[in-house]
């Protein structure tokens, strides 16, 4: 499966009842498909998958199945390699090209050493259907996979890639030298997507693509084109507000913004909680000159 570009981890569509609405995601996903992005990572964590019942995002997969032909991505992890790999297969049952494995962390004292990682990575890998993307997100696990690890498991036939999120363009760099040529690295950072490009990276899943896939895509072409001034423009013009949603205002501010610019965002799912009205304002002035 070939990661180049840009992929939304989509944020999953509630109504007010807090029902999953799949109606809404079609429509998103219509919306979304004319913009250049790549195709779709669904249940990842903007898609407040550990908030989802298990018959809860089969539906989300399934939808978004039946709603594109393009490529997609599965969140479908769990702390245990068994739940995982049940999780991964019902994904590739469902017709998805490649399913995204966070680290396991709440065992942390078990989890931070090397050889549990690699334990598990590869006993996911070697019995899933479809081929296993890498997802580090030490901001949210605590665990931050070592790069010596990371090599370690593009060996393995079945795990072509990482999302890297951790934000450290040092490390993609470190990755990209550091592991075959196959192994595709993506970054998870709408702050440093584009110098991650320029040291290696060949795509981004990027929470910021839900309200402003355009300009995301911007990036990424201005860097295809080997345009270095726009690509820098694309990416200083998106900035502020890329980091801002990435650090303070989060999934409730990706909801919104996506409200403003012509998408559905709806509600967040408790214990997630909701935008003030001055948060919301905040928003509205962030995304003052950045549509979709």
């Amino acid at each position: 499966m070939d990661l180049s570009g840009i992929y939304p981890p989509i944020c999953t569509p509630f109504l007010a009842d807090g029902d999953f609405s799949a109606h809404k995601l079609r429509a998103n996903v219509e919306k979304w498909g004319q913009t250049g992005i790549a195709g779709f990572c669904a249940t990842g964590s903007t898609g407040e998958a550990k908030l989802l019942s298990h018959d809860e995002k089969l539906k989300v997969w399934q939808t978004l199945r039946d709603a594109t032909t393009m490529p997609l991505i599965a969140g479908a992890s769990a702390e245990s390699v068994r739940e995982s790999i049940v999780a991964v297969n019902e994904a590739a049952a469902i017709g998805y090209g490649a399913a995204l494995v966070l680290t396991p962390h709440y065992y942390k004292g078990q989890m931070l050493r090397p050889e549990s990682q690699l334990t598990y990575f590869r006993a996911v890998a070697d019995s899933a259907r479809i081929p296993v993307i890498i997802y580090n997100f030490p901001q949210n696990t605590g665990i931050d996979l070592p790069v010596e690890v990371v090599v370690q498991l593009s060996a393995h036939p079945n795990i072509i890639g990482i999302k890297e999120s951790s934000g450290s363009v040092e490390k993609v760099g470190r990755m990209v030298y550091e592991t075959p040529s196959h192994f595709q690295i993506l970054t998870g950072s709408a702050t440093t997507f584009y110098a991650s490009f320029c040291v290696g990276a060949v795509g981004a899943i990027l929470a910021f693509a839900n309200p402003a896939p355009r300009a995301c895509v911007a990036v990424y072409k201005a860097w295809k084109a080997g345009d270095q001034t726009r690509g820098l423009a694309a990416q200083r013009h998106m900035a502020r507000a890329g980091a801002l949603i990435g650090s303070k205002y989060q999934i409730p501010g990706l909801k919104h913004a996506m409200d403003l610019n012509g998408y559905y965002g709806g509600p967040v799912r408790l214990p997630i909680l909701p935008l003030t009205p001055a948060t919301q304002k905040e928003i509205e002035e962030l995304f003052a000159d950045i549509t979709e």
